[in-house]
């Protein structure tokens, strides 16, 4: 049961593997992951108004500037015939470009010239961050957690990988996205890879992109180039989450409703591509109303699900926590209206030494909102990513590596268990040269 929390002083609560990895310092001393998750999480003190985690997150709907971000965007190609199409990622840059009414706010494109020299050996670390459903690069919440790193005294890099069709993007097949979809982090990450080879790459992402993150890492497992990565109010099992939805009349009528609407308006926007699926049914697609309505009516045809239930079951991170190698921090509040607390995986957590899960007691949805309108979660984020990249030997082993117990660990003499296997299967495309 959530604790009430007195005039907004949440609980933090550390969960993670009796045994957890140990990292080298740069100073020659070692540290536990899960130490280091405490030391650097700052006093959940939030804003004491509001005081539940439906008015925490209803909240988010009282805009205010945040701090600015700047971007300059570069269009790419799938290199995976399988996803074919493009997907659109903003790079932060500190100089402010003429306006561009065809992208989000202090968006602009790269020209060829800018983006043929952007080639760095510099050893700035560098952050690839996914954004939440039907979000963007421009979020406030995501620009929150930026802001601290991508200052020029914090001296970090930083991009958006925006999901196909999001942030005023355009897509050029019927593929928009689904919680799955980690072929365009992999393209670039590996594109990162070989750009920028001095730079030391971190990970973070929100809600949906949190799922998404998490489901790459495992995916990755120990051949995963991240440092270390954060995911925030991640649904982790979108299945059990959906239901909680719909079991409440604020669940259904106001949080479903405005994530279908949202995604809705999402389909209208790229309706013309879309619909060049036969399998969509225009009809049924435009008296929706719910987000699993629009799972079942979009992501099911699109990616050949039979139901909403079974892409939610394919497509949720839980099992993939168990695969990841590289450090890693969980931040979710016990009050989270949208990704429930009782989705959050809490004995997975107990299994596998590489992550570490901190749950608040109050904070709702991607809100931990403070006083003055600051976001606790981008200063627990920040704090952490900072901590390894700057006082972590990175190019050290990890210290006293131990096996996770999610990764083919046998059962009896002829089976194990591999939480990276998956149903859906995409058949191979050969692609022109082939």
């Amino acid at each position: 049961m959530v604790e009430l929390s007195w005039l907004g002083h949440a609980k933090k609560t550390f969960t993670h593997s009796p045994n957890p990895i140990k990292l080298a310092m740069r100073d020659g001393s070692r540290i536990s992951l899960a130490d280091l998750c405490e030391e650097t999480a700052p006093p959940c003190h939030l804003n004491p108004l509001l005081f539940n985690g439906h008015i925490q997150t209803i909240w988010t709907v009282m805009k205010d500037a945040g701090p600015q971000i700047i971007y300059k965007r570069r269009i790419f190609e799938s290199d995976d015939p399988a996803y074919a199409g493009q997907f659109s990622v903003d790079f932060v840059v500190q100089t402010p470009s003429p306006k561009d009414d065809t992208l989000p706010v202090l968006t602009t494109y790269y020209s060829e010239k800018e983006f043929e020299q952007i080639d760095s050996l510099d050893s700035k670390p560098m952050l690839v961050t996914l954004h939440g459903l039907s979000g963007g690069s421009h979020e406030l919440y995501l620009r929150h957690a930026l802001a601290p790193l991508v200052a020029k005294e914090g001296g970090w890099e930083a991009c958006v990988i925006n999901s196909r069709g999001c942030a005023m993007s355009k897509i050029t097949t019927p593929l928009l996205y689904n919680a799955r979809a980690t072929w365009d982090i992999r393209q670039i990450v590996k594109w990162l890879r070989e750009k920028f080879p001095n730079r030391p790459l971190f990970a973070i992402g929100f809600s949906l992109g949190a799922n998404i993150l998490t489901n790459y890492i495992g995916e990755e497992g120990s051949n995963c180039v991240f440092k270390a990565a954060v995911v925030c109010s991640n649904p982790w099992n979108l299945e059990a989450g959906s239901l909680a939805l719909q079991r409440s009349w604020m669940g259904l009528e106001i949080y479903s409703k405005t994530m279908g609407t949202n995604m809705k308006r999402l389909f209208e926007t790229h309706m013309d591509q879309i619909l060049k699926n036969p399998k969509i049914d225009v009809e049924k697609v435009r008296k929706l109303k719910y987000l699993h309505e629009f799972d079942r009516y979009i992501q099911g045809p699109t990616w050949g699900y039979p139901t909403e239930g079974a892409y939610y079951r394919d497509a949720s991170s839980t099992d993939s926590m168990l695969a990841i190698r590289i450090p890693f921090l969980a931040i979710n509040a016990e009050d989270d209206p949208i990704c429930v607390n009782e989705a959050i995986p809490y004995e997975e957590f107990k299994q596998n030494p590489y992550a570490v899960l901190c749950t608040t007691s109050l904070g709702g949805h991607l809100s931990w909102f403070q006083v003055g309108g600051t976001r606790w979660f981008a200063k627990a984020a920040d704090a952490f990513l900072i901590k390894v990249a700057n006082e972590v030997d990175l190019e050290a082993p990890l210290a006293e590596k131990v096996e996770a117990n999610g990764s083919a660990v046998p059962v009896c003499k002829e089976a194990t268990y591999d939480p990276m296997r998956r149903r859906l299967h995409v058949p191979h495309v050969p692609d022109a040269s082939s």
